[in-house]
């Protein structure tokens, strides 16, 4: 329950209601400690990921995907909305009292502030409460981050992912400045509830950490699917005029102009920190505005650590799921665990299909001078995978990277349907040293889309 206690003393002191914290806050609660949880806002119990980030963003989606012809656009996006708010609330309430209603763990809400190293205060005046722990977590995680570009932040009509999957009314138009990963979720997303979809992108191609093969068959289907993309494009200004914005972008050396009635900034996230007063225990940070931390996640206060995207990792839920881990282990285990035992980390671009890639590109792995085989087929050529024409979703590819003299895969770009769950399992043959042949002889269930395995190990290429 909500304490009204002025001073509290815990064993732990977790800042932060995300994966990596709550997750850490549980165990240590069950092994017998005392724990005291901050969160800033009554509205990010569970974190990003199941109030504005993951569950939101891929149940809408999911919604969109569902949209026919016949729909009334307005009426159908509001009804999702509905639907992932009915779903957001009950994810956060059940956050919140399954921590809170253990009896050696107490949730406050309000923005913590280090007094000392071991002391945070929340609230002012008569409503403040003084922590102090021996033990502290941080997993603040991040929060958007708006290019310099004038106009921009100022813009009534500027929107942040947030704000997106928040509101009621569909936007006409919607100008997305960036072109990562969440600029291109939220293209899609809105594209096909109705939307008319401008994405703006600096570097000469989308996804430029891809293949440039993987990345063109990205770049056709969203095209395919009606969103202008607009690479080489530098973002200048954001001009209001009225019920649209006018943004205006140089490409090819001349100065564009494109009108929408909103602007998204996908620019990027930073750790959010500012609110911390990290100085006042001592704690540093990098030059990216990031908390310093070694291997195991300790801070330069070894009794403070930093997780999931405060410390500059990997923007993943299941990398801060990861983070409490190790943390765990060097609260109540054996200490040995590390960020370095992290092999095939994987990723998901939720588009439709998916995008899930881990481990070396095919350029990477030239680069390093690695002997490999290439093996690799577009999705509507394999033969032994008849569920994406029972789904009718044939578009995207397989690619995988395997070393030619062990026959141990060292990455995969997967661009398919159930791309997001076949890459676990791709992952975990990484892992765990199958070689890409036991996955090509395997036994799958049919239909499914690992059977293609079945058949994607024989297709080399160059």
């Amino acid at each position: 329950m909500e304490s009204t206690t002025t001073t509290i003393s815990a064993d732990v002191l977790v800042v932060g209601f995300g994966k990596g914290g709550k997750t850490a806050a549980h165990v240590l609660t069950d092994a017998g400690k005392r724990v005291v949880l901050v969160e800033r806002s009554a509205n990010m119990y569970g974190g990003t990921c199941p109030n504005v980030g993951c569950v939101p963003t891929k149940m809408l989606v999911h919604y969109s995907s569902g949209k026919r012809l016949e729909d009334d656009a307005q009426e159908f996006f509001a009804n999702s909305v509905a639907g992932v708010r009915a779903l957001t609330s009950t994810f956060r309430a059940g956050n919140f009292d399954a921590l809170d209603g253990k009896d050696t763990a107490t949730v406050i809400t309000g923005t913590a502030r280090f007094a000392d190293e071991h002391t945070v205060t929340v609230g002012e005046g008569a409503d403040l409460i003084t922590v102090t722990a021996p033990t502290i977590l941080l997993n603040t995680g991040s929060e958007p981050f708006v290019a310099d570009v004038p106009g921009l932040a100022d813009s009534k009509h500027r929107v942040s992912s947030t704000d997106l999957i928040q509101q009621d009314q569909l936007p006409e138009s919607l100008v997305i400045v960036g072109g990562g990963y969440l600029g291109l979720e939220f293209a899609a997303i809105y594209q096909h509830f109705g939307t008319e979809v401008t994405v703006l992108e600096t570097a000469d191609r989308l996804l430029r950490h891809e293949d440039a093969d993987v990345a063109q068959a990205v770049t056709d289907i969203l095209a395919q699917d009606g969103i202008r993309l607009v690479t080489g494009a530098r973002t200048v200004e954001v001009r209001d005029n009225g019920a649209a914005a006018t943004v205006l972008y140089e490409k090819d050396e001349q100065t564009l102009t494109v009108e929408a009635e909103a602007v998204l900034a996908a620019t990027g996230r930073r750790p959010a920190i500012a609110d911390l007063n990290l100085e006042a225990a001592g704690v540093r940070t990098t030059a990216h505005g990031a908390i310093e931390v070694d291997e195991r996640l300790r801070t330069s206060r070894p009794h403070i650590f930093a997780l999931g995207d405060v410390n500059g990792g990997p923007q993943f839920t299941y990398v801060s799921l990861d983070d409490s881990r190790i943390v765990l282990d060097q609260l109540l285990g054996q200490g040995r665990r590390t960020t370095t035992d992290r092999v095939a980390v994987p990723h998901t671009l939720f588009i439709t299909p998916p995008l899930a890639t881990t481990g070396l590109t095919e350029k990477e792995a030239r680069a390093q001078g690695r002997n490999i085989k290439v093996s690799r087929e577009n999705v509507a050529d394999i033969v032994a995978m008849p569920r994406a024409y029972t789904v009718e979703e044939t578009r995207g590819l397989m690619k995988f990277i395997v070393d030619a003299e062990t026959d141990l895969i060292l990455g995969a770009a997967l661009l398919t349907i159930d791309a997001q769950e076949i890459i676990n399992m791709v992952t975990m043959a990484m892992r765990h040293g199958i070689t890409a042949t036991e996955l090509r002889d395997a036994i799958y269930t049919h239909p499914s889309s690992t059977e293609a395995f079945n058949e994607v190990f024989d297709k080399v290429i160059g």
